[in-house]
């Protein structure tokens, strides 16, 4: 089986973005072809975020913190963090040193 449930509702949601994004294009080019690519390509945007983890790459920072987790958890966390306005909120449990 290819497409998990969550795969297929992330292909879905793509591909209608890809035939909202296409819809002004077709006043310049009006080609069955060119929309069904079109369309195409944002719903394999969309089985990638649905289906894939994030990989370790060693060079870049961001990926050995999120290496193994799923494409859109991670892009949910960075929206809700946008709509918090950049806030981060740390609680640090303060410990006392026993020193004698």
């Amino acid at each position: 089986m290819i497409f998990s449930t969550k795969a297929l509702i992330y292909t879905a949601i793509m591909a209608f973005v890809g035939l909202l994004i296409y819809l002004p294009f077709s006043l310049i080019i009006n080609s069955l072809t060119f929309k069904l690519v079109f369309i195409g390509v944002f719903g394999i945007i969309g089985f990638i975020i649905g289906t894939l983890k994030m990989p370790r790459i060693e060079s870049i920072p961001f990926t050995r913190k999120t290496a193994g987790e799923n494409i859109d958890d991670i892009i949910k966390r960075a929206i809700k963090f946008k709509l918090k306005k950049n806030k981060i909120y740390v609680y640090a449990k303060e410990e006392k040193d026993n020193v004698n």
